[in-house]
C-alpha cells in the first residue's frame, strides 16, 4: 500500500492505496465521487477526463499514487459555490449537447481546458480539441455549439440538429 494525499475539488484527501490503482478508480470508488466515469479503459473515449495540476488528464491512464501532491479537480467541483450549473454544464443544457449524459462530464472537463487555453475558439478547433472524446449520441453538432457559447460567442447562426 502507498499513502497518498492530494486536493481533489478544494479538499484535502488522504488515503492508502494499492500501486496499481488507477485515479479513476480512485476517484469513484474511494472517493465516492462517481461523475467521472469509465467508458472504456483504454483512454480512447475521455469519459475520465479529470484536471491534476490544471492540465487535462484521462483519469484512466493514471496511478493514483502519480497523483500524489497535487490538485484534482473533478466534474462534481465544477459547479458554482452556490450549486448552480457553471456557465459550461449551462450552455450544454441549454443547447442540448447531451443525450444521455455519459460522455458529458469528460466533454466538461475537457470543454473547461478548452476554453481556459483558448477562450474564444473557431469551431474547427472545438472539434479538434474533442478528438479524444467519444460521443455515441449527438454526433456532436450541439456540443460543439454548446461549447461556442460557453465561450460567449453569437451561436444564433448555427442551426439545431
Amino acid at each position: 500500500m502507498t499513502k497518498v494525499s492530494m486536493t481533489i475539488n478544494g479538499a484535502p484527501v488522504s488515503a492508502d492505496v494499492d500501486g496499481q490503482t488507477l485515479l479513476v478508480e480512485f476517484l469513484r470508488e474511494d472517493q465516492r465521487l462517481t461523475g467521472t466515469h469509465v467508458g472504456c479503459d483504454t483512454s480512447q473515449c475521455g469519459a475520465c477526463v479529470v484536471h491534476v495540476d490544471g492540465k487535462p488528464v484521462k483519469s484512466c491512464t493514471m496511478f493514483a499514487a502519480e497523483a500524489d501532491g497535487s490538485e484534482v479537480a473533478t466534474i462534481e467541483g465544477q459547479a458554482n459555490a452556490d450549486g448552480s450549473l457553471n456557465v459550461i454544464q449551462q450552455a450544454f443544457q441549454d443547447h442540448h449537447g447531451l443525450q444521455c449524459g455519459f460522455c458529458t462530464p469528460g466533454m466538461v472537463m475537457s470543454t473547461a481546458a478548452l476554453l481556459k487555453d483558448n477562450p474564444k475558439p473557431t469551431v474547427s478547433e472545438v472539434r479538434e480539441y474533442l478528438e479524444g472524446n467519444i460521443c455515441r449520441c449527438t454526433g456532436y453538432h450541439n456540443i460543439v455549439k454548446a461549447i461556442m457559447a460557453a465561450s460567449g460567442q453569437d451561436v444564433s447562426a448555427i442551426a439545431a440538429e
